[in-house]
């Protein structure tokens, strides 16, 4: 296998393992992406840049979904 770059908007990847006639080469991370996304309009997704350049570390999901008071899980909870 030679290389195939990834035909997205942004996307930098040279080893794509797969290819659509109509939207040209994806690779495995992009692919990934677009089954997340759950979207059915390809095009469009191909034309958008990526959403993260690296993933976000742990800390950023938990900013956005913090452990509630309460919780067993929350480190304010005594443990006993």
């Amino acid at each position: 296998m030679g290389v195939l770059p990834c035909d997205r908007v942004g996307c930098e990847n040279i080893m794509c393992d797969r290819l659509s006639d109509r939207h040209g080469y994806i690779c495995w991370e992009c692919f990934e992406e677009l089954i997340e996304s759950g979207t059915l309009n390809i095009k469009e997704f191909m034309g958008r840049e990526l959403k993260y350049e690296e993933k976000p570390d742990l800390e950023f999901y938990e900013k956005i979904f913090p452990i509630m008071e309460g919780s067993p899980f929350h480190p304010d909870t005594p443990s006993g």
